[in-house]
């Protein structure tokens, strides 16, 4: 009898630990959403690349020449990472309505709520960077500056969402320092975090929690 009553509290205290954490953190990521998004990442990258190396001229990674790029160029680069980013939040957006529909929690919580707004702040300081970066024709490091802010983001929001995605930011960290570093591989590293990270990230985040 008593065994049996401290396995029903144990699993009473288990009950009461994954209350708590549906209620204090924003669970309802999926991991098909990363995979989804990582897919989308990688034919925008390759998209880029083979722009830059049809249309661009000569292309040289040095700072001083690529002032000379033609404004339409980055134009289409830019047209190219914004519909990148929709189309990855729509698909994130659909599958996390979806998981959270298929495991009966609630679509919007105040933990989703604290994880969007400190997954926005550093976000929106890296598009004003970005812009600023734009308006000094500074093209290169607009890529790498991404990575920068999007890991920063993500470092930012982990506190109120799974684990996982604190090491998913601390990678996009380091792409971002390293794209800053060597500028012309930015395009490849640009392809590792927002494609093949978000890949192996969604896979691992599908295995352990769907």
């Amino acid at each position: 009898m008593e065994e049996k009553s401290n396995e029903h509290y144990l699993d009473d205290l288990k009950e009461i630990r994954s209350m708590m954490e549906k209620s204090s953190r924003f669970i309802s990521l999926s991991g098909l959403s990363g995979i989804s998004a990582g897919i989308i990442a990688l034919v925008g990258a390759f998209i880029a690349s083979w722009y830059i190396k049809t249309h661009i001229e000569n292309p040289s990674y040095t700072l001083q020449t690529v002032v000379m790029v033609r404004m339409e160029d980055v134009l289409f680069l830019l047209l190219d990472a914004a519909i990148v980013l929709f189309l990855a939040l729509t698909s994130a957006t659909y599958f996390a309505v979806r998981k959270a529909r298929m495991q009966n929690l609630p679509v919007w919580s105040k933990a989703g709520e604290l994880t969007l707004i400190n997954l926005l702040i550093p976000l929106a300081t890296g598009a004003i960077f970005c812009l600023i970066l734009y308006t000094y024709n500074i093209f290169i490091l607009i890529a790498p500056a991404t990575l920068l802010f999007y890991g920063l983001a993500l470092l930012n929001a982990s506190k109120y969402t799974l684990a996982e995605v604190r090491y998913l930011g601390i990678c996009e960290i380091v792409l971002g320092l390293a794209g800053m570093l060597i500028p012309g591989y930015s395009i490849i590293l640009w392809a590792v975090g927002f494609g093949l990270l978000h890949i192996i990230y969604g896979a691992v985040m599908y295995y352990r929690y769907e």
